[in-house]
């Protein structure tokens, strides 16, 4: 395998954090390009200072200054603003782009990346999710891979290497529950973000974690693999699996199933998509049958998370309506985070904004934009 040379968009977050300790254990097969971030420019510096990357960019352009000072002495470009986002994806060094930047902001690096035909590695679902169709189609036109890094997407992938002539029946993404499973209205409409922040599984970000918690991220997950896998929502299943070892499951057309476990570690289907093809050696915990002596599944509870609904609705629907699901969920999440509205507003406000917000049957790119823009707009006028 020829060494890759890797831009990580959003290297600061939780994605990007492990896919940095990936490289590290690969040194003969990876290495560092791109380093972005946010506004964690003391993280940022840290990496930078350590990967050595030929070029940084943080997006917040307040934190330029800080940024270049401390890098300069170690000769690497530094470029702020959202623009230079997807202005250092196209730098003829880069063979791969990990796209781990949270939400909507991902979108517009994503495009830029595959149409300078670089490879995706993809960790930021809102870019399927918002223009899925826009983006798959520009990706064949690149001849670009589009690899899942999301540990359920990445799954199915997995389940599907040498299955090209074989149809798919049904795809099933298995869903933790997060902390609330089994809890009823009752509990939900008085809980704090301090309790939706305990994922009994998993460590992410806090936008992701609250996403699951709701069974917003399951939703957003079963619109991402639509696109990823050329679905129908009538070949989408979500089951409820507390354990987290089976990451998600294909049903062939003849019956047979096939599933991938591992236990809950995002830097196997990290490593995954930055080696694949190639199963690269690592030393990750191992999963043991004696110590999970029962796995246990059941199905989801869409009428107390009724964001999982919304996802299939809009999946029905067509067009921009998981555009407006991702809008109105980014502003009421962030809202839920700010105490400003409350675990069971946060689906009122999704709910309104399907309703009112234009319906666009066949968008464009700019019909993604100014659909986003509206939405954001609706969702906190419905929270001020």
């Amino acid at each position: 395998m020829q060494k890759r040379r890797i831009a990580i968009l959003g290297s600061t977050g939780s994605i990007g954090t492990q896919a940095l300790e990936v490289i590290e254990a690969n040194p003969d097969l990876f290495e560092v390009e791109v380093l972005t971030a946010q506004n964690n420019a003391d993280l940022l510096i840290q990496q930078a200072i350590k990967h050595k990357p030929n070029t940084v960019v943080i997006a917040n352009d307040a934190l330029y200054d800080k940024v270049n000072s401390a890098l300069d002495p170690l000769d690497i470009k530094v470029y702020a603003g959202e623009n230079a986002l997807g202005g250092v994806v196209e730098n003829e060094n880069v063979d791969m782009v990990l796209t781990a930047l949270v939400g909507y902001v991902g979108l517009l690096p994503t495009i830029r990346a595959i149409k300078a035909r670089k490879h995706i590695a993809l960790a930021n679902k809102e870019t399927l999710v918002v223009a899925g169709e826009l983006i798959t189609q520009l990706a064949l036109e690149n001849r670009v891979d589009i690899l899942p890094v999301d540990s359920e997407h990445s799954a199915i992938f997995q389940c599907l290497v040498g299955e090209n002539i074989n149809p798919i029946e049904k795809i099933i993404l298995t869903a933790s529950g997060g902390p609330f499973i089994g809890k009823g209205k009752d509990f939900l409409k008085n809980v704090k973000k301090e309790q939706a922040l305990k994922h009994p599984n998993w460590d992410m970000g806090a936008k992701i974690t609250i996403d699951s918690a709701s069974l917003m991220n399951k939703g957003l997950e079963v619109i991402e693999a639509k696109w990823l896998f050329d679905l129908k929502a009538e070949q989408i299943e979500v089951i409820v699996h507390p354990q987290s070892i089976v990451h998600s499951l294909v049903q062939f057309e003849d019956g047979s199933i096939k599933a991938q476990l591992g236990l809950p570690d995002m830097k196997l289907p990290i490593q995954y998509a930055l080696g694949f093809p190639q199963r690269l050696k690592s030393d990750f915990p191992r999963f043991n049958f004696v110590d999970y002596p029962n796995l246990t599944f059941e199905k989801p509870d869409m009428q107390t998370f009724r964001n999982l609904g919304f996802a299939f609705e809009a999946l029905k629907a067509g067009g921009n309506m998981a555009c407006i699901i991702n809008a109105a969920n980014e502003i009421a999440v962030d809202a839920f985070l700010k105490d400003k509205v409350g675990f069971l507003q946060m689906s009122d406000v999704i709910e309104t904004c399907m309703q009112k917000v234009n319906f666009v049957k066949k968008p464009v790119l700019d019909d993604y934009i100014k659909t986003d823009e509206e939405t954001r707009a609706l969702a906190q006028s419905l929270i001020a």
